[in-house]
This record gives structure tokens, sequence and C-alpha cells, in this order.
């Protein structure tokens, strides 16, 4: 059985992943808008992979026993400066998702709460290649600066990347 603490902490994790898939959706829409249908998808697998992320807390949440409380989502930002603010945006988004996870890994360490701890061992590893992902892409955007077939041949590879 899932105690108090843990359980409020990973209702609110739940919330941060599904806040995370509209983050990724807006910036889908941001691409679509400016032609760019293959980070447009990047983003939408993104999204999709997010909210595979807080179903996989809010199940374990209930396979502990626990009550899952799903909270408010606030709406992203809708308006970017150019692909790159996008992904670093991306990026810096990923930073604080990992920090959240790590906070909410020293929680359950203290709380003596083993099952969480392995859970959340995954959700670790995902924030590593997470992080390293828009990392790269967004060193590849600072590499093309301005330059338009550059930025359709960063394109075509996130199309690549996304399956589509």
């Amino acid at each position: 059985m899932l105690n108090a603490t843990v359980q409020q902490a990973l209702n609110d994790q739940i919330q941060k992943e599904f806040h995370s898939a509209y983050i990724y959706l807006s910036m889908s829409a941001y691409f679509e808008a400016e032609n760019l249908t293959g980070a447009a998808s990047w983003m939408r697998k993104q999204a999709g992979e997010e909210q595979e992320h807080a179903l996989k807390i809010f199940d374990f949440i209930l396979d502990r026993g626990g009550h899952v409380a799903l909270q408010a989502i606030s709406q992203p930002a809708a308006e970017y400066a150019s692909p790159l603010a996008v992904f670093e945006d991306a990026y810096a988004h990923e930073r604080k998702v990992t920090q959240s996870i790590h906070d909410l890994y020293a929680l359950a360490l203290r709380e003596n709460d083993y099952p969480t701890q392995v859970m959340l061992q995954w959700f670790i590893d995902e924030q590593v290649e997470e992080e390293k992902t828009s990392s790269a892409i967004m060193a590849q955007l600072k590499m093309v600066g301005d330059s338009p077939a550059a930025l359709l041949m960063i394109d075509r590879q996130l199309a690549a990347r996304a399956g589509g």
C-alpha cells in the first residue's frame, strides 16, 4: 500500500506527464503551421510517449492499492520564435522533468518505498534518453543556423525518427 506522501507525489507526477504531452502537442501544432511536418510528427510522437508515461504511473498507483487523483493541466505556450527555440524549450522542459523524477525517487528512498524506487528507475533511464535526444536536435539546429535547406534536411530526419 502506498503511503499518502508518495501517493500525492505520484499523482503530481501524472499531472506533469500529461502537461508534457500538452506541451509537445502545442509544439507539434507550431511545426505544422511552419510546414515542418517531420518535426510536427516527431513532437506528436513525443506527446504520445508522455501520455504513456502518465498512464504507467496511473496504473502503478492502482496496482499498489492507491487512489488516483487527476489534476488540472495548464495551457502550454502556443507561439515560438523559431524551430531552435522550440527544441531549446523542449530540452529545458525535459531537464525539469528529470529533476522531478529525481525528487520523486529521493522521496521513495526516504519513505523506504522499494516498489516505487524500482518503478522510477525506468523513468530515470528514460530521462537520460529524452535529454540526450532533445539536446542533439538542438545542437544540430544551432549548427545549421538560418539555412532553409539544412532545416529541411533535419525535418526529414525527424520524420524518419517519428516513423512518418
